[in-house]
């Protein structure tokens, strides 16, 4: 297997003007030789955030991107504030810089005054934090990642990226109670509603991929915002509206691992004065699913926020319709985050014609689930992962819609690992391409977690055969671990609950008056297209 067979030449990004694929002189539009680790929950990925981010030296440096960033958002008890422990930071002479999305209005439920507020904490303490609305309108920057350098101490760069931004709701564990900070949502959820995400420990020298991709934002010459009352209202906050400079680059860290790892974004076509670095937008998240999805075999696995737009699901259901053996487990929320007469229909209308495509084209080699919690809450799924065959995995913040490929800036890594899984099947796929062992372990610890099913670590250490290591094998426990739920679901809860926290998802009836009203406010609010016109023409990206 080479890694051009799954991940993207330098040509095929579909951006010339990015520096990210013009950084390595062997050409590769990829880093070799990295560490990746999947952080699984929030509280894993805060517990580590803590310890990594309150060891940084003067001069160090710590660069990040959020959507929403709560500043009392606690990453492990009092005292453990985000605003605190960033104000810190700062405070000890750490170079502390960061792009929050300015956000909608917090009337339409989103986060401007929280955002303004830890920038205003971080910038009090001699950092520097943006608010960044360079977006399309009604678009966000959705990029959520940390990037920690360490001058003359490279061995302890790390880049985290991923779903779980810094804020409320995202410090849940894997019992699945909830955080006890929240934010509320759809009522199925309760006052704090169970949350499952995922984020990327990266080391080595993906690190610098991260950081260029930082760099080129934090560089951008265009205002923050084109809207003059927007502007007006930063000047009567005082807001910081201008980018410092930044300490230049260090060289990349040192090779650490064996994970191959492809930096993949979304930036819009903005219309009239674009990105520099993506003048024309960006889609290597759309174009890097759609070459792995044309060498998917066995099983793609998908947990995903949303999973909805006919126009994305589209090449899964090629996919399907190519290959009678492929199957397809998806996990998602039981439930939209919103539940109001209006916006309900308006999520639905997109999941129901995108499982009702994927359905056609696979029939019943497709499932999907949703998670409840061992007391009978549902869980909600922002978690943004796809495993294809058990080699290739993406870990990002993006979602499988027509918004996260097309509309607002995103971040996600594709990660090819160099080691091959020795288990059985060892090419699931049948085209010689090996399982490998980061696609794998990600694939198994989270089914584990669904169907409550422990590692036995003797096993493992002697490469005995797993029954999910078999794509058929996990299909049917999956399955048979729903329907054991459902049934003592509908037969009153009576004994012992079945093990297990999956639900079998079918989606509600909309009647034809309500789809007829959701599908064009679908299309222009929840999940609009930002590609150029002679992209949308085609369906292409």
């Amino acid at each position: 297997m080479t890694r051009t067979e799954w991940l993207l030449a330098a040509g095929e990004r579909g951006n010339s003007a990015t520096r990210l694929d013009a950084r390595r002189q062997d050409g590769k539009a990829w880093s070799e030789a990295n560490r990746a680790q999947a952080l699984v929950h929030g509280s894993t990925y805060f517990a580590e955030l803590l310890e990594v981010v309150r060891a940084l030296r003067p001069g160090d440096l710590l660069l990040f991107t959020d959507w929403r960033g709560d500043r009392d958002e606690r990453l492990a008890g009092p005292g453990t504030e985000i605003g605190t422990v960033l104000r810190e930071a700062a405070e000890r002479h750490v170079v502390v810089k960061g792009l929050l999305w300015r956000s909608h209005v917090d009337g339409l439920r989103f986060s401007q005054q929280e955002n303004r507020r830890l920038g205003a904490e971080i910038e009090e303490a001699g950092g520097e934090c943006l608010l960044d609305m360079r977006v399309r309108p009604g678009g966000s920057h959705h990029q959520k990642m940390v990037l920690l350098r360490h001058p003359g101490r490279p061995e302890l760069d790390v880049a985290y990226v991923g779903g779980i931004d810094l804020c409320h709701n995202r410090n849940d564990d894997a019992t699945h109670s909830g955080d006890r900070q929240s934010l509320p949502l759809a009522s199925a959820y309760g006052p704090h509603p169970p949350w499952h995400d995922v984020q990327l420990a990266l080391r080595g020298p993906v690190v610098g991929d991260v950081e260029a991709v930082f760099r080129e934002r934090w560089q951008d010459p265009a205002p923050l915002s084109r809207s003059p009352a927007t502007r007006l209202r930063a000047l009567m906050h005082r807001e910081d509206a201008d980018a410092d400079g930044l300490p230049p680059q260090n060289p990349d860290p040192a090779p650490c691992g064996t994970h191959t790892v492809q930096l993949l974004r979304t930036y819009p076509n903005r219309l009239l004065h674009g990105y520099p670095f993506a003048p024309d937008g960006e889609r290597s998240i759309a174009r890097g699913y759609l070459k792995a999805l044309r060498r998917a075999r066995a099983l793609i696995y998908v947990e995903d926020q949303y999973l909805w737009s006919p126009r994305v699901v589209r090449s899964f259901a090629q996919a399907l319709a190519r290959n009678p053996g492929l199957l397809m487990i998806g996990v998602i929320p039981t439930v939209p985050e919103q539940d109001g007469r209006l916006t309900l229909p308006m999520n639905l209308i997109g999941r129901i014609t995108a499982l009702d495509e994927l359905r056609r084209a696979g029939g019943d080699r497709v499932a999907v689930y949703g998670l409840e919690n061992h007391a009978g809450t549902p869980v909600y799924v922002h978690a943004k992962v796809c495993v294809i065959d058990d080699v290739w995995a993406s870990v990002g913040s993006d979602n499988i819609n027509l918004r996260s490929w097309t509309h607002d800036s995103e971040l996600s890594c594709a990660v090819v690992d160099g080691s091959l899984d020795q288990r059985r099947p060892r090419d699931p796929g049948g085209l010689g391409d090996g399982a490998r062992v980061f696609a794998r372990e990600l694939r198994l610890g989270l089914m584990r977690e669904h169907l409550d099913v422990g590692e036995d670590p003797g096993r493992r250490a002697a490469a005995e055969p797993d029954a999910l290591c078999d794509p058929a094998s996990a299909f049917r426990a999956f399955e048979a671990a729903a329907a054991a739920l459902d049934a003592w679901h509908a037969t009153g809860r009576g004994g012992p609950r079945p093990a297990g926290r999956l639900r079998r998802y079918t989606p509600p009836d909309l009647s034809a008056v309500r789809r007829a009203l959701a599908t064009p406010l679908h299309h222009v609010l929840v999940d609009p297209d930002g590609r150029p016109l002679r992209l949308r023409r085609h369906n292409a990206f």
